[in-house]
């Protein structure tokens, strides 16, 4: 079967779903997106995801063209086209075709796109015996250049990132920021265990504020542990018991080795296993 592609209001066989090579989300990359979940046919924190899709969208000044209502109706009938029980849902909102100027004025149409596919970011072995991570270059966007929490479609620092990270070896790298702080990783949020507590580093280090991080800090003070979100050196990473990321598509995944040296006993701790399974019971039940 052919998958379905949504593209305002109207669902396309994959090889059909176009937009205007005019449009600036392609030009300029002047749009915003979400990436969701959905398990035993349910969507996963859908309410948190929209959320923040229109606040992304309100902090580059584009209107998204539909309600959250029609949004949710959209993406439950994407879901049932492509007959997905559990995936992963892209939503896209674009500024839309204009000129070959950056003046978003003249601009008309914006696209709201979603697409509705099966998604396994990391094999198995990676959640049995944990990732090895290297630290890259490329710094994370200042905040005050294009905040992080803006979830646009300009992922080329993110992209440069993940570049200098598989170049050494590695499928997911750390990122510090403009002040030589741990930010997160190419595509995830951070945690360490030190001493049976959670830390990560807050919003203001210059992070997206992951749904999946903000389920995992739940998980973890549900289970009586001290969550801490405070700023974090490289030195904090090197000296964790535990490490591992968090994020839509890998969910909750062990860090064993960053820069070469090793993380606690160089396997996925007690805790780090404990969240992995909570979330796994919260999401499949």
């Amino acid at each position: 079967m052919s998958l379905k592609v949504y593209i305002n209001g109207t669902l396309y066989d994959k090889a059909d779903a176009k937009i205007s090579v005019y449009d600036h989300g392609l030009l300029y990359g002047d749009g915003v997106f979400e990436g969701i979940r959905s398990y035993g046919g349910r969507v996963f924190r859908l309410e948190q995801h929209l959320d923040r899709l229109w606040e992304s969208a309100q902090a580059i000044w584009l209107e998204i063209p539909i309600s959250r209502d029609e949004m949710t109706a959209a993406i439950n009938e994407t879901l049932l086209a492509n007959e997905i029980i559990d995936g992963y849902i892209r939503l896209i909102v674009t500024r839309g075709a204009g000129t070959l100027g950056l003046d978003p004025n003249k601009t008309a149409d914006p696209q709201v796109i979603v697409i509705a596919d099966t998604i396994a970011l990391y094999p198995d072995e990676y959640y049995e015996n944990g990732l090895d991570i290297v630290t890259v270059a490329t710094q994370r966007n200042h905040p005050a250049a294009l905040d992080p929490r803006i979830k646009s479609l300009n992922y080329l620092n993110n992209i440069l990132a993940k570049i200098e990270g598989l170049r050494a070896g590695c499928v997911e790298a750390l990122m510090l920021n403009h002040d030589g702080e741990v930010a997160e990783c190419t595509g995830d949020n951070i945690f360490l265990v030190r001493g049976g507590a959670l830390a990560t580093p807050p919003t203001t280090a210059g992070i997206l504020a992951g749904i999946t991080r903000g389920v995992v800090i739940e998980l973890a003070q549900g289970a009586g542990l001290a969550v801490h979100e405070d700023p974090l050196s490289r030195r904090d990473v090197y000296v964790a018991d535990e490490c591992f990321l968090t994020g839509t598509a890998a969910e909750v995944v062990p860090v064993v080795r960053i820069d070469d040296r090793v993380i606690g006993d160089g396997k996925p701790g007690p805790v780090t296993r404990d969240l992995m399974q909570r979330f796994r019971e919260l999401t499949r039940g």
